[in-house]
């Protein structure tokens, strides 16, 4: 099973609403390439003659062609191999730019340790009755191709095809995606109160205005934020948002601590 990633962060790994190899990984390394260009001169990686290095490429020549067994069910090494690919194509684009090496190391742990999450929480969605209709099923595949950027999911579809998959593995990934993602659903988040709120606010005002200070006479004027009335459904969101993603991490922990895993990289 090829992964299609959680609507919340799992081992630093797993992105909002993405497909793990799905095309919209390539607008992200287009994207880090225009940034990385952007930098010219200021880039120390970037040679005499204002050419980009090479990127480095993904050592995947110690992967087995079974990654990991999770309740007796395998993660190969195949779909092992395309997620890790994939994150390591962006963390080379990052280097790039910070001139340092991507740790494959950590990356394959933190590869293999979101794929072990994914395979709990789906397990966990088969124990608990859940299914996915085919209308959840299509509205993921066309929320994933918008964020690809792409006009509609016949599109999107079209571009799995082109990149050797094809669309009934895809609407299986998706599939499983819609079921994980229903028993996220279902964990209890708190909502955030309003002195957290004000909190955050304050604190990024006075980091800001510690970045300004910081920068002297110099450096540009950083955009003024907005009065907190004003953005206070957006700091309630993305509290809610964080809420989540420690709870999904939470939940992730407890069924691993009750499952038989066995790795094997």
């Amino acid at each position: 099973m090829k992964m299609i990633t959680t609507g919340f962060a799992l081992a630093g790994v797993l992105a909002l609403a993405a497909c793990s190899d799905a095309p919209a990984a390539e607008n992200d390394d287009a994207s880090a390439q225009e940034q990385s260009a952007e930098a010219g001169a200021e880039s120390p990686e970037q040679g005499a003659d204002g050419e980009q290095p090479e990127l480095p490429e993904a050592d995947t020549s110690d992967v087995p062609e079974v990654v990991a067994e999770v309740n007796g069910e395998e993660i190969t090494g195949e779909d092992f191999t395309v997620l890790y690919e994939s994150q390591f194509q962006q963390m080379a684009m990052e280097s790039q730019m910070t001139g340092e090496e991507p740790d494959q190391d950590q990356l394959k742990e933190q590869t293999l340790e979101s794929m072990i999450g994914n395979e709990l929480l789906l397990q966990d969605a088969e124990d608990e009755g859940y299914e996915a209709s085919e209308e959840e099923i299509d509205a993921l595949i066309a929320d994933a191709a918008e964020t690809a950027g792409m006009g509609s999911s016949e599109e999107f579809i079209e571009a799995y095809e082109e990149q050797g998959m094809d669309e009934e593995q895809l609407t299986e990934d998706a599939e499983s995606q819609v079921l994980i993602n229903q028993v996220l659903a279902q964990l209890e988040v708190p909502e955030p109160s309003e002195e957290e709120l004000r909190e955050t606010y304050d604190e990024a005002v006075a980091a800001q205005e510690g970045a300004e200070g910081a920068e002297g006479a110099e450096g540009e004027e950083a955009a003024e934020i907005p009065p907190f009335d004003e953005v206070r459904d957006d700091l309630e969101a993305d509290a809610t948002d964080q809420a989540r993603n420690e709870a999904a991490l939470d939940h992730v922990e407890d069924l691993r601590a009750e499952a038989d895993v066995q790795t094997h990289l």
